[in-house]
């Protein structure tokens, strides 16, 4: 018996949101997975060549993860993995092989946990819960504390521009204050209201004021040689962007393909003329969460 994973790109914060929201996203990394007499690793799409293909690999360590926690013991397996997911993007790529790796040794090794244990253990790998939550259950999520929920989202569609930085998500961390001020703390309350309740409606007018940010983009803009203009320009667009997760990806938002094309050229020329190429995907939002097949 085997399986195959499918696992969406997720992107985190949102702009105000940080740290709490997730949104599932439709770029997918897919796991195939089967019995073999010694362990046999392969990657295809983003990431080979740069992602190890030994049992180091994010996937195994997850499916050894689980293992140690369901007492069972992990077989040799050969894996393949065709992924969609730019790594170190802000979108989510650590955290799809994560639940894709839990996933998988759930079905081979029959243990069945129930889906909140999963998100625990994915926790427990990634840090933190925001992207491995809208992993797992797709569409968007609200991380508070130990509570967990699906929130409503209307369908969206996105521009992903992908600057070739290279940013860990360490460095991205060590870049925010241990405070921040009184005011800016309650700039991101409301405008996290806001969000969430523009991102229900699908209201792009207001999707475009609610995604402003004082806790984490100033503090990570520097990190990141032509953002601060790229944002600009797709502002002065009139769409909502920001960055995704802790970038280096911009994610923008608009209700027509031909105006998420021109947003996808304003901000990669906004990185061009500060010395940096650019990649770009359209993504859309209405994305459903992992899932498992039988093979």
């Amino acid at each position: 018996m085997g399986v195959v994973v499918t696992v969406p790109a997720t992107s985190a914060n949102l702009g105000p949101g940080f740290d709490c929201l997730g949104l599932a996203l439709s770029l997918h990394n897919r796991v195939e997975a089967s019995p073999a007499p010694r362990w046999e690793i392969t990657v295809e799409g983003e990431g080979a060549g740069l992602l190890p293909e030994d049992e180091s690999n994010l996937v195994v360590q997850a499916m050894a993860h689980l293992a140690r926690a369901a007492g069972r013991s992990l077989p040799p397996l050969r894996l393949a993995q065709h992924n969609e997911i730019p790594v170190g993007s802000g979108l989510g790529s650590s955290a799809a092989a994560v639940v894709a790796g839990l996933l998988a040794a759930d079905a081979l090794l029959e243990s069945r946990l129930p889906p909140a244990r999963l998100l625990a253990l994915a926790t427990e790998l990634e840090g933190h819960a925001d992207n491995v939550a809208a992993a797992l259950m797709g569409g968007l999520v609200l991380v508070a504390g130990d509570d967990v929920v699906p929130l409503p989202c209307a369908p969206l569609q996105a521009v992903v521009v992908l600057p070739a930085v290279t940013l860990s998500t360490r460095a991205a961390r060590a870049a925010l204050p241990a405070s921040v001020p009184l005011a800016d703390a309650i700039f991101n309350v409301g405008k996290m209201g806001l969000l969430l309740h523009a991102l229900a409606q699908g209201n792009q007018a207001q999707l475009a004021s609610a995604m402003a940010d004082r806790l984490h983009q100033p503090y990570r803009t520097p990190l990141i040689p032509g953002l601060e203009s790229a944002l600009a320009a797709a502002h002065a667009e009139g769409a909502a962007a920001c960055l995704s997760g802790a970038g280096p990806s911009v994610i923008a938002f608009a209700a027509t393909e031909q105006k998420l094309r021109r947003l996808a050229g304003v901000i990669g020329a906004s990185f061009a003329a500060a010395g940096v190429a650019s990649r770009h995907w359209l993504v859309s939002s209405n994305v459903a969460g992992a899932t498992v097949q039988a093979t």
